[in-house]
């Protein structure tokens, strides 16, 4: 059966993240230090021990979530003899899990991408002050539908289609005022659910200009390899492979939206019949059954889980 690898994104990050791993694996103690030593922060004892509230700041959840996947990574490469390019048709992750999945198909290096996760988040959260910006879920209720509702309550401010995350789950993203009023004309319109997002600044909308510029500059300057395997891109929902284009897509991902659930559609239609999930949490294998259903979902977390991944693929 034909594999992906999908990485996770901002929201999937918990205290006690990695601890286990880490304590099991000097493998996964590596990639911690390194890390850790990329940013001149003890980023892994904030992952270990909190609090969630400094570990929710998006400056070091970024960096956490893409450390705790890579631990996994690397764990299946130097302990069970599981390369990804070997398992792995294609990879890919959700918003900043990307940064994960091109680390792990060695397009960036370790170092370079906890570094660029670092300043990706103090760029989006300078992008906008707090307060001026928020996002939403819309549940029960199709892209289109949504997208509309969004484009009706922008006015003269920004309200975008963010995270197309599922059937029947799109966050919407922009200005506070307009977030608000696209909230009441979804349940206006019947529409069962609209949850404001405990985030700290509206990502993935066109109010994080600044932040790609930032980030444009920064990417510049950074090395990048072709990947072992394809990348699925968040903003294109197919797969790319040219470290130039990659490059590219990472910019417009600030801006552009997450296309997830075209992005695991296409796996689909490009045999994938097992989506693995490696790091934090277990929310994107657990979307994949809204997705597509012909598509297992598997979470590898601990050692354990690893261990028993290893075992079943050999």
């Amino acid at each position: 059966m034909t594999s992906a690898f999908v990485f996770p994104g901002q929201g999937s990050q918990a205290v006690g993240m990695g601890k286990e791993l880490s304590d099991s694996s000097a493998t996964a103690r590596a990639v911690f230090e390194e890390v850790n030593d990329a940013l001149d922060q003890n980023l892994s004892a904030l992952m270990f021990d909190g609090p969630i509230e400094d570990l929710t700041l998006t400056f070091n959840a970024q960096p956490a979530l893409m450390a705790a996947s890579i631990a996994v990574v690397r764990v299946l490469e130097a302990e069970f003899d599981v390369k990804m390019a070997d398992v792995a048709a294609y990879t890919a992750g959700h918003s900043l899990g990307e940064y994960s999945a091109l680390a792990a198909a060695g397009t960036l290096s370790l170092t370079d991408t906890a570094k660029l996760l670092k300043l990706r988040g103090e760029a989006m959260q300078r992008a906008v002050p707090v307060g001026v910006g928020a996002m939403a879920a819309i549940m029960g209720a199709e892209f289109s539908v949504v997208e509309e509702i969004a484009d009706e309550s922008s006015g003269d401010q920004v309200c975008d289609a963010a995270n197309d995350n599922a059937d029947g789950q799109v966050v919407i993203s922009g200005h506070k005022q307009a977030v608000e009023r696209a909230m009441e004309l979804a349940k206006e319109r019947g529409i069962k659910r609209a949850i404001l997002l405990p985030v700290s600044a509206p990502f993935h909308c066109s109010l994080m200009q600044p932040a790609a510029d930032e980030m444009a500059e920064a990417l510049a300057d950074a090395t990048f390899n072709a990947p072992c395997v394809p990348i699925i891109t968040n903003v294109s929902a197919k797969p790319q492979n040219d470290p130039d284009t990659l490059r590219d897509m990472l910019v417009e991902q600030i801006t552009g939206r997450v296309r997830w659930r075209e992005s695991v559609l296409k796996m689909g239609e490009l045999g994938v019949g097992n989506l693995v999930e490696l790091g934090t949490g277990k929310v994107l294998s657990g979307l994949v059954r809204r997705i597509n259903r012909e598509i297992t979902g598997l979470s590898l977390q601990t050692m354990a889980d690893i261990e028993a991944y290893a075992k079943e693929i050999k």
